[in-house]
């Protein structure tokens, strides 16, 4: 490789995970985390001759020559302000906050004026290979080799770089992300308020309703900071996420009142906008039945039963009195979020099941006391963003974590599982 040295500040999955793979392409990685944790880290990477944790961000600061802070959102002007003035002279620094904003705001406050500032944004979790994931490349502050080096360090990932500004990234994460995490943390408080495990009812297993179960366990088995960070931080995840609970809202008071042709015409409106015509015969969606069926926690039922999903419907809504276009930034979409505009394609451009998503929410009474718990959920989740309040958030979240954590290791199994197959059949789709 080469002479350069790379600095790691903040050691959680996905800083432990750049270090191994960085290092294992033959960088020398500098790292660190809080002190209470260095022990624990030195003896992790014992055996890895690439990689040296240091007692400090100094340390890391003044020695390497990409430094990268891998830091909770929340905090990151603090430990800027604490590590960056100890920056070595014309090294280059990023970030792998989801919000870009504020951490390009607190490199310009507090890193020297002969540091450069090239950052980034796997758009993918920990537990994802990011091979042939998006991966943004954001130059803020920086020459042209500079970037080449972030690149040439990165390219041991193999994923795809974009490149975006700043601000393009945080309306793109706002409009691939904010709102899709908000459809399931309300899935989870709604499931957690009615106390249901809901692999356990017959009326939650089986297509559709695995990828809901799954990405909400995936959600809610992270850490409540990488969520918290999107949407509270980020200025247009606010509005959306906004949005999604006035759309809940108010499909859902068309549903008590049962009002279907105001239903209809809203579902129908939102559909034009966002899918265009219906499917039409022999074309090919996002995602396929078989593969929907395949992954699931509870025992599939003999018949399926028919659900309005709620959810989606709303997702449709929120994104048409946007004016977004989900397919816009398929190039910088994270795996969740394309599996969440799978099932909702899946269900907006068949026709015959859309139309029993609508005959669902006037006529049948099966899930009203989930869709009420459903609409309290999204509401409370968007006061709590709109408050900016950091630890509403985090209690609330734990709250429903805790609940469901006992399942976690087989969800995230499962849950991996289903997302690699879904990639791959995406990606044999492309070649065909």
């Amino acid at each position: 490789m080469g002479d350069a040295v790379v600095g790691i500040i903040g050691m959680g999955d996905m800083g432990k995970m750049y270090a191994r793979r960085i290092s294992k392409a033959g960088w020398k990685v500098h790292a660190c985390d809080v002190p209470d944790k260095t022990a624990a880290l030195r003896a992790e990477f014992a055996d890895n001759t690439n990689i040296s944790i240091f007692d400090n961000g100094h340390l890391v600061s003044r020695s390497s020559d990409w430094i990268m802070y891998s830091v909770e959102a929340k905090n990151l002007d603090a430990i800027v302000g604490q590590y960056g003035p100890s920056t070595k002279v014309g090294a280059i620094v990023g970030g792998q906050t989801s919000t870009k904003a504020p951490e390009i705001a607190a490199f310009e406050k507090h890193l020297p004026k002969d540091v450069e500032i090239v950052t980034c944004h796997s758009l993918h979790g920990p537990g994802v290979n990011p091979k042939g994931q998006p991966l943004a490349i954001i130059k803020h502050r920086a020459s042209d080799k500079s970037v080449e080096l972030v690149e040439r360090i990165l390219s041991c990932l193999e994923s795809k770089f974009v490149t975006l500004s700043a601000e393009k990234h945080d309306r793109i994460t706002a409009d691939t992300q904010a709102v899709t995490h908000a459809a399931f943390l309300s899935m989870g408080t709604a499931w957690q308020a009615n106390n249901q495990f809901p692999w356990e009812l017959p009326r939650y297993i089986g297509g559709i309703e695995n990828v809901k179960i799954n990405l909400m366990m995936r959600i809610y088995s992270q850490k409540w900071h990488v969520y918290a960070g999107l949407a509270i931080l980020n200025p247009s995840a606010r509005a959306q996420i906004h949005q999604y609970a006035v759309s809940v809202t108010e499909l859902f008071k068309l549903m008590l009142g049962g009002h279907r042709e105001e239903f209809t015409t809203r579902i129908q409106s939102a559909r034009a906008a966002v899918f265009g015509a219906p499917r039409k015969d022999g074309e090919e969606l996002l995602l396929q039945d078989d593969l929907l069926d395949k992954f699931s926690l509870g025992e599939k039922p003999a018949s399926r039963l028919k659900n309005n999903h709620l959810s989606l419907l709303a997702m449709v809504d929120c994104w048409w009195h946007l004016n977004i276009n989900p397919y816009d930034h398929m190039i910088c979409s994270t795996p969740l979020f394309r599996l969440w505009l799978g099932i909702t394609e899946y269900v907006y451009r068949n026709e015959e099941l859309l139309s029993e998503c609508i005959d669902t929410a006037i006529d049948d009474n099966t899930f009203r006391a989930d869709d009420l718990e459903f609409t309290f959920a999204a509401r409370d989740w968007s006061e709590r963003v709109s408050f900016g309040n950091m630890d509403g958030y985090r209690e609330r979240f734990e709250k429903i974590q805790r609940y469901f954590e006992p399942r976690f290791p087989e969800a995230r199994e499962i849950g991996n599982q289903m997302i690699r197959t879904i990639e791959e059949n995406l990606a044999s789709r492309k070649k065909g």
